[in-house]
């Protein structure tokens, strides 16, 4: 199964995919965010470029786990895509992945005028492998 992952920003959105077989998550590439119409189609033709099974969107829900503005634009983002194609549209929460993806591209001591270089495809990188182990876990439902 393969899946894309979406890290949507105010002004960047980071894609990456897994491999065919939905194991390892790769950066795709980052756009500029223009608008949800223009986002949404610029996603379904990167979903079908890579024959995906499955789109997941990053979602930042506040500490209380409640709706922020820039999960609301996710969700309508999502809503955009359901409207626009049969391939499953999945919302997942996306607590902290542009950290993540930096503290672990200084780990590996990448320099730093390249550090944010791309970091939203590598944020969304961070999400997917996330979610390809919670679904791989022994514990997933």
């Amino acid at each position: 199964m393969r899946i894309l992952a979406i890290d949507p920003g105010q002004q960047r959105i980071g894609v990456a995919i897994s491999d065919p077989s939905g194991k390892v998550a790769f950066p795709l590439t980052v756009f500029p965010h223009r608008s949800k119409g223009e986002d949404a189609l610029q996603i379904l033709a990167l979903a079908e470029q890579n024959q995906v099974d499955l789109i997941i969107i990053g979602q930042a829900l506040g500490i209380d786990q409640q709706p922020t503005l820039q999960s609301r634009r996710s969700t309508n983002l999502a809503k955009a895509l359901q409207a626009q194609t049969n391939i499953p549209v999945v919302l997942v929460d996306e607590f902290e992945t542009t950290q993540t993806a930096l503290t672990a591209r200084k780990q590996m001591r990448v320099k730093t005028r390249k550090l944010t270089q791309n970091i939203d495809a590598y944020a969304a990188v961070v999400l997917l492998q996330a979610y390809i182990e919670n679904l791989t876990s022994p514990n997933h439902e």
